[in-house]
């Protein structure tokens, strides 16, 4: 019988595990359980398609992912996995076609919708299997899908608690790129996972350079515009908080020469699957989506993920950042964001429908991911400390490579405090600063607030630099989005001592924006685009043809940094080929000949 590593090397072409995949793979293989959580590109999956391998019987993954599974499966039928999925994308002949082969034993690896599998005929054919040991074990991919508090909630993964009454014997693993402590003992629990053995890697991504801009008054397009002059030709996601801010910036990027595609729920499940489809398989598109729009997306090659709206959670910010730059080249994550997405997330929350205890926890994450953006220290120290991790500054994120400085903002706060307790706690922030400004509004003149002794004495900032005490003074807590009152402000019990002059309070001057004299982090360049090697591009064309014959993603055939190391080792032989990254027994036999007969040409 192979050993792990041997079908690592044969199968996958893979010369090493990397971090926890070699010990979580031993516990698999043991028969026992576990709960695994590793950052997106972090190798989740070998974690459990090699056990599936070395186990008798087929291993059932558990995916949500319906409009990936069958990217999923061609990756490994071109690694000469016997892989296939069922779901409701199929016709009864075909899915009946693939049980028949589950239950012949032709099949090492099976995906399957959480509902499909859950249905009473999809499990007794399941206690068939289990009757002859030939379950190798069950694979719950997302398993952060489980919790009811989490972004993900998915109501048909709460049912997969059964799995662990029905089949005892066969070993069970939880996986996810995404879970805090709550979150943790959530998928523990509703999986029955107690006793599982957890495996916790590291959730830094080393690779992704994180910066936030606050939103400039009138002209985030152009910020954008900015950005996206640093990616030309490359792939990446925009986020948008709205289905109307999706097609319409879709629609602006287009006119401006950008090869852009819309994805949001508004859409007729055809154009989003056309759409996903695209950008899988196609070089240099942007996806500009809804967060329906992400999970599961292997696309090695993403160097970009920009949020035009503030997440509700550093939860879902680390999972869709993390979409970026899998394949270990550098890649960014930026983000521009307002004071009025504070104010809309936090009435979203007041006003839900909701318990008590699920908006509180609700506004515990609302109240991090802002910390989060207004931090003056190193953004990833943040980040991981969230999730109960230490690091020390990364230098790669934009406090660090220009830290912003602090200042005694007590008397600002003080003078916007008391705009907002003398004006009723009642108005937003664009009023208050009109009142400390000293503009003579309509509103102003109808409200008789130019008689208060904050009119005017605000001169010292524009109307960002108020902003920015604004969203500073949300964050501390010192001030609360008030739903009931249409989203003015109203102070907290914490603003009294700011207010009474009995406490110091340091805020965060705001940075330079681009193009003024504030440094930027010089942009890692990433070897996956542009490569002016003959040879690389010659693979790459031969790789985008056989994808397109084929009816795969590119990246399924070879990973770019696969080509790119066949290009810099040139193998002659087939016994070289073997030695590259990514190439396997199956790969080798089937690509081998005109590999070898590209680069001798080349050589």
């Amino acid at each position: 019988m192979p050993s792990a590593l041997d079908l690592l090397r044969s199968v996958f072409g893979y010369a090493g595990f990397r971090g926890a995949q070699a010990e979580v793979v031993d516990h698999l293989v043991a028969g026992n359980d576990a709960l695994v959580l590793m950052p997106t590109g972090g190798g989740k999956s070998l974690c459990y398609q090699i056990p599936a391998l070395l186990r008798p019987g087929c291993g059932i993954v558990v995916s949500p992912l319906i409009a990936l599974m069958q990217d999923q499966v061609d990756a490994l039928l071109q690694a000469g996995v016997r892989a296939a999925f069922v779901n409701s994308s199929q016709d009864f002949g075909t899915a009946a076609a693939t049980e028949r082969r589950l239950l012949a034993g032709e099949l090492d690896l099976l995906y399957v919708a959480p509902e499909r599998l859950m249905t009473e005929r999809f499990l007794l054919l399941l206690d068939r299997m289990a009757a002859a040991g030939s379950i190798a074990l069950f694979a719950i991919d997302e398993a952060h899908c489980v919790s009811q508090w989490g972004h993900d909630f998915r109501p048909e993964y709460l049912q997969l608690s059964e799995l662990a009454g029905r089949y005892p014997r066969v070993p069970r693993v939880a996986l996810t790129a995404t879970a805090d402590s709550l979150t943790q003992g959530e998928i523990r629990s509703r999986l029955g996972l107690a006793a599982a053995r957890t495996f916790l890697a590291s959730f830094d991504r080393p690779n992704i350079r994180y910066t936030i801009v606050p939103r400039g008054i009138g002209q985030p397009r152009q910020q954008l515009q900015d950005f996206l002059a640093e990616h030309r030709n490359e792939s990446g996601i925009i986020y948008c908080l709205s289905r109307k801010k999706v097609d319409d910036t879709a629609q602006w990027l287009q006119k401006q020469g950008i090869a852009a595609l819309p994805y949001h729920a508004g859409m007729s499940a055809e154009d989003r699957r056309e759409n996903q489809q695209r950008f899988v398989r196609a070089d240099a598109i942007v996806m500009v989506a809804t967060i329906a729009f992400g999970m599961g997306i292997d696309k090695p090659d993403v160097r970009f993920v920009a949020h035009l709206d503030l997440p509700k959670s550093l939860e879902a910010y680390y999972q869709e950042t993390g979409r970026a730059g899998r394949d270990g080249e550098p890649a960014e994550a930026w983000m521009t964001y307002g004071l009025n997405d504070v104010v809309v997330h936090g009435m979203r929350i007041d006003e839900s429908a909701a318990p008590d205890e699920q908006k509180r926890i609700e506004r515990q994450k609302l109240d991090a991911m802002l910390a989060y953006c207004e931090t003056a220290g190193c953004r990833r120290v943040v980040l991981l400390n969230y999730f109960g991790e230490t690091t020390a500054a990364c230098g790669n994120c934009d406090t660090c490579a220009n830290p912003p400085q602090l200042w005694d903002g007590t008397v600002a706060a003080q003078k916007l405090l008391s705009a907002a307790l003398r004006t009723g706690q009642r108005f937003g922030a664009g009023h208050l600063i009109d009142v400390l400004r000293g503009r003579q509004t309509e509103k102003v003149a109808q409200c008789g607030h130019q008689q208060l002794p904050t009119f005017g004495v605000g001169a010292e900032f524009d109307d960002a630099g108020w902003r920015a005490v604004a969203r500073q003074l949300l964050a501390a807590g010192l001030l609360h989005a008030d739903a009931q009152r249409h989203g003015g402000l109203t102070l907290t019990e914490a603003a009294r001592p700011v207010l009474r002059g009995e406490t110091t309070l340091m805020l965060r001057r705001q940075a330079p924006r681009p193009g003024s004299s504030g440094k930027r982090a010089p942009r890692p360049s990433s070897s996956s685009q542009g490569s002016d090697d003959p040879l690389y591009q010659t693979l790459r064309t031969w790789r985008a043809e056989l994808a397109r014959e084929q009816g795969v993603p590119a990246y399924v055939i070879l990973h770019d940094k696969t080509l790119r190391e066949l290009s810099e080792a040139k193998p002659d032989s087939p016994a070289a080929l073997l030695q590259i990254g990514g190439i396997g027994e199956a790969k080798a036999a089937r690509y081998g000949a005109a590999l070898l007969e590209l680069i001798g040409a080349a050589v």
